[in-house]
């Protein structure tokens, strides 16, 4: 009889997410590449902190959101959100693939003029519309999205004596289930304010109503509300034709579609819980089934999406500066990134990895930033694994309104880069110096 031979023993270390009763959390994993570039290089270079956008990521998310559409809607135009990033690069990414601008200032319509964008290609949404702004934009054609009646006077008044009749918008609020109603925007719609306001628009015959648009909220997960928006919008649309002849050239169903990022409130991680745009876009067809337009004559569907699209290509890589341990027993880590940078930590549970391998057990930290004020804290508390000083850390989908809401507060803001789909990259904003901060500073001459 033949023996088998003796083999040792091994025991091998298998790293799993832990189970909840809902799915499987992901197991942390090290990132060492942004977009194909090495943090490390990105850091010897640029510097730390350091935002880092994809482009590649750009585009593919640009894409998606304009096929989902596309294949629903025979017109789609997506108005990129400026107010969401308005650097240059990031803007002109979304351009070069044919969105048009949406802006609520004119500090942003100026930020579209620059690069290029048409007057006639601009969407001016918002409540603040001076005599002075309405009177630069609205000769260029810029569509103006009226939020009261008072703009819609002075709009009309400017009209008669520039001897033009602007293309505007009827902003409208209204009530869908389980979503909070953005009521201080615009014409209601349930108290019949918003069909009041196209009536007198109509019957004033200065201006022309190309369209109706409703922004219901900011990451908003349920696609049904865009179906009820969508509905209500449209029950708005046939009773002006029915009313009055008119047919609108564009239904405008905003924005608010969310990233991939984790809201404080949510239990799953964000691209767990974040609905396709494909869902999205097939609860708004479902609104508008009821569309009575003749055929050949349906509205233009406009998107004034911002954070679905760059969100997920932005990221900030950061460095360990000290570890300590808390009174609670939570350890502690200090990062070179802070609140004044990173100003979406206040509502999102940011995803945070290493950005090297990593060993050791993990346990409840709690990530502060450089500055000294005690509001500033990245993520409250995350099961992390050691650290050591000059460790990078990589702070993931950031690229929505951190570098608009950021804040020259204690210390410089950072360079922002741009990686290429060919893993190029390059700066898109300078890291600041202390002559760019005192660049509009004045000391008075008595001094």
């Amino acid at each position: 009889m033949s023996t088998v031979a003796y083999e040792r023993p091994v025991l091998t270390r298998h790293q799993v997410g832990a189970m909840n009763k809902f799915s499987r959390v992901r197991a942390m994993e090290p990132q060492t590449h942004i977009a194909g570039v090495r943090v490390e290089e990105l850091v010897e270079k640029y510097g730390s902190p350091l935002f880092v956008f994809s482009q590649k990521t750009l585009v593919a998310r640009y894409r998606e959101l304009r096929d989902a559409f596309a294949r629903r809607f025979a017109r789609v135009r997506i108005a990129w959100s400026y107010k969401t990033n308005y650097l240059d690069a990031i803007c002109t990414t979304f351009h070069r693939e044919g969105a048009w601008a949406e802006v609520v200032s004119v500090f942003e319509w100026e930020k579209a003029r620059h690069l290029g964008i048409p007057g006639d290609h601009i969407h001016f949404n918002g409540p603040l519309k001076t005599e002075e702004v309405l009177r630069r934009v609205v000769p260029e054609g810029t569509i103006i999205h009226l939020d009261n009646f008072d703009e819609l006077a002075l709009l009309e008044r400017l009209a008669e004596e520039l001897g033009i009749k602007p293309k505007v918008a009827i902003r409208v609020n209204l009530a869908v289930e389980a979503i909070p109603a953005w009521s201080r925007f615009g014409f209601n719609y349930e108290s019949g304010q918003a069909r009041t306001a196209a009536a007198r628009i109509i019957a004033g015959g200065k201006l022309t109503l190309a369209g109706l648009h409703c922004h219901l909220g900011t990451c908003i997960l349920d696609p049904r509300a865009y179906r009820d928006q969508a509905a209500k919008l449209t029950a708005l649309a046939n009773d002006l034709r029915q009313a009055h002849g008119l047919v609108l050239s564009f239904l405008d169903i905003g924005g608010g579609f969310p990233s991939h990022s984790k809201l404080k409130a949510q239990y799953l991680p964000g691209e767990q819980t974040s609905p396709s745009f494909d869902r999205y876009a097939e609860a708004c067809a479902e609104g508008m089934a009821g569309l009575e337009y003749p055929p050949g004559q349906e509205p233009m569907i406009v998107l004034e999406t911002g954070r679905a699209l760059v969100d997920d290509a932005g990221s900030m890589v950061t460095t360990v500066i000290a570890n300590k341990r808390m009174p609670d027993g939570q350890r502690g880590l200090v990062i070179d990134a802070g609140v004044n940078l990173l100003f979406t930590s206040y509502w999102y549970e940011h995803d945070i990895v290493p950005a090297q391998p990593f060993g050791g057990l993990s346990e409840p930290t709690v990530m502060y930033g450089p500055l000294c004020m005690n509001i500033d804290v990245v993520r409250d508390t995350i099961a992390f694994p050691p650290m050591h000083v000059g460790d990078r850390l990589v702070v993931r989908n950031v690229g929505a309104y951190n570098v608009t809401q950021w804040m020259q507060f204690i210390t410089y803001r950072p360079a922002v880069v741009m990686v290429s789909a060919s893993g190029e990259h390059a700066i898109i904003r300078k890291a600041e110096t202390l002559e760019t901060v005192l660049g509009p500073e004045q000391v008075p001459p008595w001094f």
